[in-house]
């Protein structure tokens, strides 16, 4: 991206807002540290997805599934009705936090945009 463009993402973050849908990005916090981000990110009035990323040194500590179950819980309160997540097809911790919070998958394979294979995962609130 260019410097243009990333000022304007900023810009936009700062009004929760990314290419005119909802969008809101928060620090996943540990002790005084910062462990990790998340982001929500609108597709429709009723969908929305959460994006979390935990550091490597803080996981498998249970802090990525305490920061979706907040977000959950956030984006609940905002009235969005569905999550859906596109989880890399590969990454096993991820499949497997999904799942331990009630994600549903039919583990079909699609290829993203970067030419990732994932799977999509989806909750109703």
């Amino acid at each position: 991206m260019s410097i243009e463009e990333i000022q304007n993402m900023i810009c936009d973050w700062k009004k929760h807002e990314f290419k005119g849908k909802y969008f809101e990005m928060f620090a996943i916090i540990n002790d005084d540290e910062i462990a990790g981000m998340l982001s929500l990110y609108q597709h429709s009035n009723s969908v929305i997805s959460i994006a979390p990323e935990v550091f490597v040194e803080f996981q498998r500590q249970g802090i990525g599934k305490k920061a979706m179950s907040i977000a959950l819980e956030i984006v609940k309160s905002k009235g969005y009705k569905i999550v859906l997540q596109q989880v890399r097809s590969d990454n096993i911790p991820s499949i497997a936090l999904h799942l331990s919070l009630g994600f549903e998958t039919d583990k079909y394979g699609y290829v993203n945009k970067k030419g990732n294979e994932v799977f999509l995962f989806f909750k109703a609130l």
